[in-house]
């Protein structure tokens, strides 16, 4: 070991053990560099070098070790809303989906709460309202503030601008997006990014004395030219939403206010968006950093239907004899051939946020509710069945991003029960609903009743007052209360994405 060649050996394989781990850090030196410095520095300037580099090799390391720390937790967040879906549709959907005895993966989140719905009355704010509607509880969601029914984003009487999640999260350089099978227009998405009186402002010609279900609807304050940010499809295009998916191409192909030829989706290309139109568009690679896909003229077509479109109907009664209406399964709907599944369009926009930014992405299973007012229990529990795919897409993705905080919940309560399908019993004793009434057959071979009683309307049922489910996957989950107020939710979304 006293040999001063061995020495020399010793010294030059340490260096070149220092400089081969700090070339890992960046520097780019070679072997012969190293000769070079040795020789001509000699051993001690040699060995103050060498701790240099191996200092500067480690802080190196323990930046590079940070960063990627801090990246990897950027706060993400999914909000899951199933429109309309309370016990009872999940229900429905469990017991034809995965059998009485089964379970959906909603069923198997480590986290279930119950939330309560509040609305206020529109002349008199300090006065609720015990029935919502989807409009004011995504506002509460979206903003943590509480208005009345048909407000988007801003408060009763006073139609004040609420300052949403999305804006928020854009204030701190987060992606957003918004995805639905409803018109990316409707209530629940429009909520999270546009400030408007009226949900049925949908357009720029939809601003001045439109209907909404028999009530004429007035949003000319919210004109441009009076000072307003503009209909809700022209709000969209203006939001700087990274992502926007769904349907309502007849509101953005409307002429834009203040234009003569050009129209909404012309604005939105201005703007940056591309423009998807179909599910092969969405099936290839994203060019822009805005995306806005619009693949059905209103409202997505649903997956399931009744057999040969069969819905709820009134029991025929005679002379005090009950007539039993037909029991029918559920089939897939042919008008859904083609359509993107909200599970495509979900996996689309995580796809295309950058995993080193958070983000808050809102995915909306519109139709439960829809087929809800039409009396559709197939159409209802298909697209339930969409929801808990979405859900299922979702947790995958936390699963490889742990900082990821997925909530499931609903607006409202919706008009579907499930009761005793008709018997003898049922029918000798009078016990029988007066509503409409669908009898399903389920593929474990038994029929279930299904019943809408809200509305003598042969068109629409409404919607019921009760709570609604909250499920949660995720971190922080045991900061959770077990009964939340609907606008405490926007306040665990601020919380887990640290936007106070």
């Amino acid at each position: 070991m006293n040999n001063p060649l061995n020495k020399l050996k010793i010294r030059y394989n340490f260096i070149k053990l220092a400089m081969i781990a700090y070339t890992g850090s960046g520097l780019r030196l070679s072997l012969q560099t190293v000769k070079t410095v040795f020789l001509e520095f000699g051993a001690r300037k040699m060995r103050v070098l060498l701790m240099l580099l191996l200092s500067l090799a480690l802080y190196s390391c323990n930046t590079e070790e940070a960063v990627s720390e801090s990246q990897a937790s950027a706060p993400k967040l999914i909000l899951i809303i199933g429109d309309g879906m309370d016990d009872q549709q999940v229900t429905i959907a469990r017991n034809y989906l995965a059998g009485n005895k089964g379970t959906l993966l909603l069923d198997r989140m480590p986290y279930r709460g119950a939330v309560q719905i509040v609305t206020v009355n529109e002349g008199d704010p300090s006065q609720p309202v015990y029935v919502a509607d989807s409009a004011n509880t995504a506002t509460s969601m979206a903003t943590g503030g509480v208005t009345s029914p048909s407000r988007i984003g801003t408060t009763p009487g006073t139609d004040q601008a609420l300052e949403s999640i999305i804006e928020l999260a854009e204030q701190a350089g987060f992606s957003s997006g918004l995805v639905t099978s409803s018109s990316v227009t409707d209530a629940t998405p429009a909520s999270f990014a546009v400030h408007i009186n009226s949900r049925a402002c949908h357009g720029p010609e939809n601003m001045l004395s439109t209907s909404f279900y028999g009530s004429e609807v007035d949003c000319s304050q919210h004109q441009k030219m009076n000072g307003g940010l503009g209909s809700i499809s022209e709000q969209l295009v203006d939001s700087g939403v990274d992502v926007i998916l769904g349907g309502g191409r007849q509101y953005f192909a409307q002429v834009a206010e203040g234009e003569q030829q050009k129209s909404v989706l012309d604005v939105a290309v201005s703007n940056g968006y591309q423009l998807l139109s179909s599910k092969e568009d969405l099936a290839k690679g994203l060019d822009e950093r805005l995306i806005l896909g619009l693949f059905a003229d209103g409202n997505l077509p649903v997956r399931l239907r009744g057999e040969n479109g069969a819905i709820a109907t009134p029991i025929e009664r005679t002379d005090g004899s009950v007539e039993l209406t037909a029991a029918f399964a559920c089939e897939p709907n042919p008008q859904y051939v083609g359509t993107p599944s909200l599970r495509e369009m979900t996996e689309v926009a995580l796809g295309h946020f950058d995993e080193d930014k958070g983000f808050f992405l809102m995915v909306e299973s519109a139709s439960i509710d829809k087929q809800s007012h039409a009396r559709n229990p197939c159409g209802a529990l298909g697209e339930l069945e969409q929801l808990n795919e979405v859900l299922e897409a979702s947790v995958t993705y936390a699963q490889s991003h742990p900082e990821t905080l997925i909530l499931v919940t609903a607006d409202h309560a919706q008009a579907a029960q499930i009761l005793n399908d008709i018997s003898e019993y049922t029918v000798s004793s009078g016990l029988v609903s007066p509503g409409f009434f669908a009898r399903v057959r389920t593929p474990e071979g038994s029929i279930m009743g299904v019943n809408y009683a809200t509305s003598a309307s042969p068109t629409v049922q409404m919607h019921t007052g009760a709570q609604v489910p909250l499920y949660a996957y995720g971190p922080g989950l045991e900061n959770l209360p077990s009964f939340l107020q609907q606008p405490d939710i926007f306040d665990v979304m601020v919380e887990h994405l640290g936007l106070r």
